[in-house]
């Protein structure tokens, strides 16, 4: 299935649903999220993230996404996704939630610019969920990643976000 790179995304509701209804046919299923990581990713990197705004806001279960987008080696998908994460925010914080172990999973990453934009964007959620995952994170090789874990985790245990910005 070829889908369009660019105009209308409306397509990934489609797309999801049949996901959500054809999870007997696995090499289907694994087909289409490849091809729906990669044409979110492939959008944030072109700028499109008013679209990608719309298309979460339409469909909640592509938040768990949002973690394979900030593990991205493309800095522009990143920083998408992290200006996406502040977006939904303040309109389904519950479902942002929902995302943290996503999320968190990329503190694994093998490079340190990912773990510590994780870290940050974990800071920026603000929510004691995230917890546990960045304590593991404490003890990272890299003094900035550590740094970025301690400062998240001092804006979640004082709600204070201010020094994260």
């Amino acid at each position: 299935m070829s889908l369009p790179l660019v105009g209308n995304l409306s397509g990934f509701s489609r797309i999801t649903k049949r996901f959500w209804t054809s999870q007997n046919d696995n090499l289907r299923t694994c087909g289409i999220i490849r091809t729906m990581k990669k044409l979110i990713s492939d959008h944030m990197e072109n700028g499109f993230l008013e679209n990608i705004i719309d298309m979460f806001r339409h469909d909640k279960s592509l938040y768990p996404m949002i973690g394979e987008m900030l593990g991205d080696e493309r800095s522009r998908v990143r920083v998408g996704a992290v200006a996406l994460v502040e977006t939904l925010m303040g309109e389904d914080i519950d479902t942002v939630v929902k995302a943290i172990p996503c999320i968190a999973e990329t503190l694994k990453s093998p490079n340190p610019t990912i773990r510590g934009d994780a870290a940050y964007l974990l800071g920026i959620i603000g929510h004691k969920e995230a917890l546990p995952y960045l304590l593991k994170a404490t003890d990272d090789e890299h003094w900035l990643v550590r740094e970025a874990v301690v400062e998240a985790i001092e804006a979640i245990n004082s709600g204070d976000k201010s020094f994260l910005r």
